[in-house]
């Protein structure tokens, strides 16, 4: 589009409107692939072979649901969700570090 034509206020809107389908089309889709990722390391952690790899598909879900929060904070406009997912990063990064520590002096197995 040029940039001497200028769009009127209802091509504003259709624009909008058809972002906002795009957004919520990508919300679903990456909706889809986090619920399958979820559940694949939910699998490794019931049935993962060491403790160490149950650590880091616990780490994992932690970071699938921070995205999880992160999608909705933006789908839904919500900022506030945007600081418990900044709280769950720091709880979920400390827990993990706690608990490798802790295998890694021979606890656990």
């Amino acid at each position: 589009m040029p940039i001497s034509q200028t769009l009127t206020e209802s091509e504003f809107a259709v624009f909008f409107e058809e972002l906002g389908l795009a957004v919520a089309l990508a919300t679903l889709i990456g909706s889809l692939f986090l619920v399958a990722a979820f559940a694949l390391a939910l699998l490794r952690v019931v049935r993962g072979p060491t403790a160490f790899d149950r650590v880091v598909a616990l780490d994992l879900i932690g970071g699938i649901c921070l995205c999880i929060i992160v999608m909705f904070a933006i789908h839904f406009d919500q900022q506030v969700l945007l600081d418990a997912a900044f709280a769950i990063a720091l709880v979920s990064f400390i827990g993990t570090v706690a608990f490798a520590r802790y295998l890694g002096k021979g606890g656990g197995e």
